[in-house]
């Protein structure tokens, strides 16, 4: 038997024989005991001590032991930190982490105040509690800068010492050793150990010592990061396959396809929640959204405006909420004081176009969101991140708001670049909607076209004939003869102005045929004298008296130019060229192409169209020979005339009008009043005189304005007031009509102007003549109804007396 002496003797004597002895018997079983994941590190930290071979051989396989195990990186640097600040004699440690927020770097603190004897929970450091260094900031600010080891012996002697933190934590920083972590060139955090407690200061050989325990760090975060940038490709790369599946399959409506695309990606935006707010496209606002501004009624708008110039209103939220129970909530028209804008950061994005990043939401100094919980879950916001929606014209159609990051962290670089992904493709993809867009309002014009070819909305060379007769006259076309040639033609044949009474208040179109009024129309502008001023053909013309009727009787004709009035007649005669005999809700409700054309004012943008239609064609464009400031001039003044015959705007502008002539009265002047209107484009435009054109009959003796209303009951328009099958009630409706309607606007003309009177008197007499028809109807209706009751009470006594009957010879046979 060999004692133990011995056999060290001979294996001290014998060292390659040792080694292959150990490598064979011993060397596997070691190495799996020190791989163990349920062994403990046997080393004593209560001391600091210089570490013998055995117990740094333990505190590498440690560090192997946190790799091989299940990599986080928090766990595994903290304990390679906690291991260091044994090594280094540091009172503590730092990890903090690189990172890009709203483009600019920064470093935020990942694990702080680690010792030997620190726990994880107490170093991990909350999204909400974070301290974060600009890269221009700090001993640890200037690491990352210059990516080199920095060994401050006294912090308070160097420049780019901050004591800010130790103010914030109360702590006092002496000494500093800080070295970068790098993944290649670029800088992944920054580590750094503070305040030697075996000496002044970090010696040369602790520099050593961090920089061969560096290797573990380097790895575990690169490991982490490599991992983590595979994750968020991976998640870009879903959701734009994902979302591009769910664009292309929703073409017709951005709303629906941006809600497709956003919900089905809903699980790889690694968010609580999200919104999005979709803007308003109009550049232009209509002029009767300018009235209330450019009359005072409503101040300017003074808010923020989108980079090309729109104001920033939001027609549509959609909140998709992901935690708890998921819910998805639309709001039509948000008011500015919604969860979702109230902070201001939707509005602030939509106007500068940049992307948003916060980190505490609750902290900012900027935006103020909302601190209180949502909803009875208790969700509160943390972090958000929010980002604008661009389309290929470089416009923003909407901001994308991003709330809470599932980890609880603040959103990073990597979910700035997804998000941005996918609100670029969402941006390009409007591009669809746009051209499916543009192609529906092609194919709804040229079946409005193809409709119109049903109706002769040109004449035809014979007929104009029937009132140009230069065939018979001259032997040759109108087109081909002098103008000499056509006045003389048309001085003989036009109406004369008493005898036809075309500037009278009572001009009635049914003692007229269709080539008298036609007649009458042309003799409209040689009465307001703009045929030789602007050179208008002598070959064109079209009917619609009343509004020459009220420039010229009405005295309005003080308040506008020439041109202006020219442009008035002319608006006249297009205000309902091709009416189909319906009403806008008709047309909307029977999904006719003129409501897919046009969102609103639907036939009078019609009839406008058609009318500048005519007007290109050169055989009909009485503008011809307008330069291009007077022509641009009557189209405006015809869009204006024509859209305003909506009644529905005729009620928004009611009040405009009314003060209008509430002002005239403070003039003492009359010529005074006439230069200030004139000059005064606004209140001319809100002058509702197409209204009261346009509602003219209802003003006309009686004999012809109850002739007008059968005819129009004999056509049955589609509202109530012309439905046949209610014309028993016809009296009633148009005692409403005159009330609610009409009576506004002569009360108010007639004071504006004592010439227009005569209007409102036939309008109170028809009233009174329509009031006495309603109370014959209500008479007979109660006298129908009287007759009825009685007949009704005689039948049931009738019964009642035969039933009396039936049960007294029932009782009898008994």
């Amino acid at each position: 038997m060999v004692d133990a002496a011995a056999a060290e003797q001979f294996l001290d004597a014998n060292p390659q024989f040792a080694k292959q002895y150990y490598d064979v018997n011993f060397r596997p079983k070691v190495i799996s005991d020190l791989l163990d994941n349920s062994r403990k590190t046997a080393l004593d930290v209560s001391k600091f001590h210089d570490l013998t071979t055995v117990e740094e051989s333990e505190v590498l396989f440690d560090l192997v032991r946190d790799i091989q195990d299940n990599l986080q990186m928090e766990k595994s640097v903290f304990n390679l930190m906690r291991h260091l600040s044994f090594m280094l004699r540091a009172d503590r440690m730092s990890l903090f982490m690189y990172r890009q927020r709203n483009g600019v770097a920064e470093l935020a603190t990942r694990l702080f105040n680690v010792s030997k004897d620190a726990a994880l929970d107490d170093c991990l450091v909350p999204p909400d509690s974070e301290i974060v260094y600009p890269l221009d900031m700090g001993i640890v600010g200037h690491v990352a800068s210059t990516k080199k080891m920095v060994n401050v012996p006294v912090v308070s002697e160097t420049s780019f010492y901050s004591e800010f933190v130790d103010e914030l934590t109360e702590y006092k920083t002496k000494n500093a050793l800080a070295v970068p972590i790098m993944n290649g060139k670029d800088v992944v955090a920054v580590m750094m150990a503070v305040n030697k407690l075996d000496g002044p200061h970090f010696t040369a050989k602790d520099e050593e010592t961090l920089n061969k325990y560096l290797n573990f760090a380097n790895l575990i975060l690169r490991v982490f990061h490599l991992s983590y940038l595979h994750n968020c490709e991976t998640r870009r790369g879903q959701v734009l396959l994902w979302s591009a599946s769910k664009v292309f399959e929703e073409l017709t409506d951005i709303e629906r396809q941006f809600h497709k695309a956003l919900y089905t990606v809903r699980a790889f935006l690694n968010c609580d929640r999200y919104s999005v707010g979709l803007l308003d496209m109009t550049k232009t606002k209509e002029f009767f959204d300018l009235w209330p501004i450019l009359m005072g009624e409503v101040p300017p708008y003074d808010g923020p405006k989108t980079p090309d110039g729109r104001e920033i209103i939001f027609y549509k939220l959609i909140d998709y909420i992901l935690h708890g129970k998921e819910d998805i909530k639309v709001i039509p028209t948000p008011t500015p004081d919604h969860w979702a804008l109230i902070s201001g950061l939707p509005s602030y994005v939509a106007e500068t176009g940049l992307i948003c990043n916060i980190m505490n939401a609750a902290e900012d100094e900027f935006f103020q969101f909302q601190k209180e919980p949502l909803d009875d879950s208790g969700w509160t916001i943390k972090n958000v991140l929010s980002m604008p929606i661009v389309n290929k014209k470089e416009e923003i159609v909407g901001v994308a708001t991003f709330y809470n990051r599932k980890d609880g962290k603040p959103f990073d670089e990597m979910d700035e670049t997804l998000m941005e992904s996918l609100t670029q493709f969402l941006g390009w993809s409007v591009l669809n909607t746009d051209t499916y867009d543009r192609m529906n309002k092609l194919e709804n014009r040229k079946d409005i076209f193809q409709d119109m070819v049903m109706y002769h909305i040109k004449c035809r060379k014979d007929e104009i004939q029937n009132v140009l007769n230069t065939r018979e006259r001259w032997g040759k076309e109108p087109d081909e003869c002098e103008e000499e040639e056509l006045q003389e033609i048309l001085s003989e044949v036009l109406p004369n102005t008493k005898k036809s009474e075309i500037l009278e208040f009572h001009f009635c179109d049914f003692d007229h045929s269709e080539l008298d009024l036609v007649k009458c129309g042309i003799k409209m502008y040689y009465e307001l004298k703009v045929v030789d001023k602007f050179h208008i053909p002598r070959e064109v013309g079209a009917p619609f008296v009343f509004t020459a009727v009220c420039l010229s009787t009405g005295d309005l004709k003080r308040y506008y130019t020439d041109l202006e009035c020219m442009a008035m007649v002319t608006a006249g005669f297009c205000h309902d060229i091709d009416h189909r005999g319906t009403n806008n809700l008709y047309q909307m409700k029977s999904g006719n192409p003129l409501a897919k054309l046009h969102g609103s004012s639907i036939l009078e943008r019609h009839h406008l169209d058609i009318g500048k239609t005519l007007l290109r064609d050169e055989s009909l464009n009485i503008y011809q020979n307008l330069n291009r400031r007077q022509h641009d001039l009557v189209i405006h003044l015809m869009d204006i005339a024509i859209i305003a015959t909506d009644l529905a705007l005729y009620f928004k502008s009611r009040t405009m009008f009314q003060k209008i002539v509430d002002q005239s009265k403070t003039y003492e002047n009359w010529n005074d009043w006439t230069k200030y209107m004139m000059l005064e484009t606004t209140r001319k435009e809100t002058a509702m005189m197409m209204t009261a054109c346009d509602l003219s009959a209802i003003a006309k003796p009686w004999e012809i304005q109850s002739k007008n209303v059968c005819f129009k009951l004999s056509v049955s328009l589609l509202q109530p007031m012309m439905d046949r099958n209610k014309a028993a009630d016809l009296p009633k409706l148009q005692c409403g009509f005159i009330d609610f309607v009409c009576a506004f606007v002569y009360k108010e003309f007639s004071r504006f102007h004592v010439e227009i009177t005569p209007m409102l008197d036939r309008l109170l007499n028809n009233r009174k003549e329509w009031n006495a028809l309603k109370e014959v109807h209500e008479a007979k209706m109660a006298e129908i109804e009287a007759a009825k009751k009685a007949k009704e009470e005689e039948t049931a006594g009738a019964k009642q007396a035969s039933a009396a009957q039936s049960q007294s010879k029932t009782c009898t046979l008994s």
